[in-house]
């Protein structure tokens, strides 16, 4: 899961132990959060439009997809004209903080890394902000962040 730090950071995380991921816009992330994840995966934290981007640490969901309630806030930025209660359109799930990795993990190690060839933030033109990652790609980018 992507987040400018100087929206949301890790750090952040880390302060308030639990957040919604919310005010996600983009149909195929929303589904991601809507249908596939699920209470205790865990979820490697990136900092993106960071200099350097990159993962900074680890979080779990503790809700699985449920309706991301500034879509029906008239004062968000992220209102949805078109959401109802009855038929949301965007949806969040909540995580709570695991670890911020003892190193951080730039993106141009993640590419660097031939183990992690196939991982989708390593592609060009990557930008969704939320994005599936292989058990093996969470492992190898563990132990990278972790010094083991």
């Amino acid at each position: 899961m992507k987040s400018e730090p100087e929206v949301y950071s890790i750090d952040d995380l880390h302060r308030d132990g639990t957040a919604g991921w919310d005010s996600i816009r983009n149909y195929k992330a929303r589904n991601y959060l809507r249908d596939e994840m699920q209470v205790g995966d865990q979820v490697l934290f990136y900092h993106s439009n960071a200099k350097p981007p990159g993962v900074a640490g680890v979080a779990e969901v503790v809700k699985a997809g449920h309706p991301d309630p500034v879509q029906f806030d008239r004062n968000s930025d992220y209102f949805d004209p078109k959401a109802t209660v009855e038929k949301p359109v965007w949806y969040q799930v909540t995580v709570r903080f695991v670890e911020r990795l003892a190193t951080f993990v730039p993106l141009d190690a993640l590419k660097a890394e031939p183990a992690l060839s196939g991982m989708m933030v390593t592609r060009r033109g990557a930008r969704l902000s939320v994005q599936p990652v292989s058990p093996e790609h969470f492992a190898r980018v563990l132990r990278m962040g972790r010094g083991t």
